[in-house]
């Protein structure tokens, strides 16, 4: 087996550089159209939110999950059918209510009276993609039951064990603004999505032209079909991340920045702890490494520059830092408090 090509240790580009050979230009180009037929369904569909369609791709190709996060009305729910349209897999559509139970989305066993036996029936969590809408109207009984689906890729019914579909990815919902009838998601299965995205408002010519699509007839979705890809392309592109070169510098740029979360690191931010509680745990390294892989291969590249990690930062960590009541009280954002981390660690 070929080893990678030595890569220098002078100068500020030593993290820019790729061992030879590990992507082939085809395999490139073949991972490029995949990601442009995927963005051509997301822009009919949906107007502008081009940080939902980089977090959407990236976790896609990343093989994890995403949490989304707005105001009603927003376009979560349609960009999250707009992905599972983009692929020919299955597509499940939940929507969570204080009612739902487990077996609602993992499945039961139904007695047959004629045959005396029981047969499964396996819940809509069975698909490719599944949209989980306003997650937190469901109780925690049943956000356990999904979130174990979500981390060990399988479940249990009637004492078998079902695996779920390659790929599988979970598209989860909730609404900020109402308490009533909600169960918050609690930060440590918070942790288990990959990325937390949260939707802001349109430009006003973008909201324009969701005004033109609807009286064209165009909103819901588009009048010409548009082309999808396969469940083997999507799988292809996420073997395609695992093949992303991680230089050993940026990876030390990923260490230095989660430790410097939790108040130590080479450079400790200023009264850290006055504001973070908790600060991100090794999944968190993991999460920057793994969306830095799938942000490179987005751009076209076959190696991981710190600005790979820098730039879905937000999604990454906003959902894995616990912040003390007087940073919450304060009005402090777990975005600020990202900033300022990102500030004090040097890139490489």
């Amino acid at each position: 087996m070929s080893q990678p090509a030595p890569v220098s240790t002078d100068g500020p580009s030593r993290s820019a550089q790729a061992p030879s050979g590990a992507i082939s230009p085809a395999d490139m180009e073949r991972a490029t159209d995949i990601v442009r037929t995927i963005s051509g369904v997301f822009a009919s569909r949906v107007v502008g939110q081009e940080n939902l369609r980089l977090t959407l791709l990236a976790a896609l190709a990343a093989g994890g999950h995403v949490l989304l996060e707005s105001v009603p009305g927003l376009a979560k729910t349609t960009a999250a059918s707009a992905l599972a349209s983009a692929i020919t897999g299955s597509f499940a559509r939940i929507q969570c209510t204080p009612d739902l139970m487990p077996n609602d989305i993992i499945g039961t066993q139904i007695f047959n009276y004629g045959s005396g036996t029981f047969t499964t029936q396996l819940g809509p969590v069975h698909a490719n993609v599944v949209l989980l809408d306003e997650i937190n109207r469901s109780s925690a009984k049943t956000q356990s039951a999904m979130l174990e689906a979500m981390q060990e890729r399988q479940t249990s019914i009637g004492g078998e064990v079902y695996k779920l579909p390659e790929p599988f990815m979970v598209l989860a919902t909730q609404n900020p603004i109402e308490e009533e009838g909600t169960y918050v998601l609690p930060e440590a299965q918070m942790d288990r999505f990959l990325m937390k995205e949260v939707l802001t408002y349109p430009r006003p010519a973008e909201e324009h032209e969701i005004l033109d699509r609807s009286t064209a007839g165009r909103l819901a979705a588009p009048k010409e079909p548009v082309a999808t890809v396969s469940l083997e392309d999507v799988r292809f592109l996420q073997q395609m991340v695992d093949r992303v070169h991680v230089d050993p510098a940026v990876k030390r740029y990923i260490i230095d920045l989660v430790f410097t979360t939790r108040g130590s690191g080479p450079r400790p931010v200023a009264n850290l702890t006055q504001s973070v509680r908790v600060g991100a745990s090794p999944r968190g390294s993991l999460a920057l490494m793994r969306v830095g892989q799938a942000n490179a291969l987005l751009h076209g590249r076959s190696y991981v520059t710190p600005d790979d990690v820098r730039q879905m930062r937000y999604s990454v960590l906003r959902h894995r830092l616990v912040l003390t009541f007087d940073a919450l009280a304060g009005g402090v954002s777990p975005e600020q408090i990202i900033d300022a981390v990102f500030s004090a660690v040097p890139m490489p």
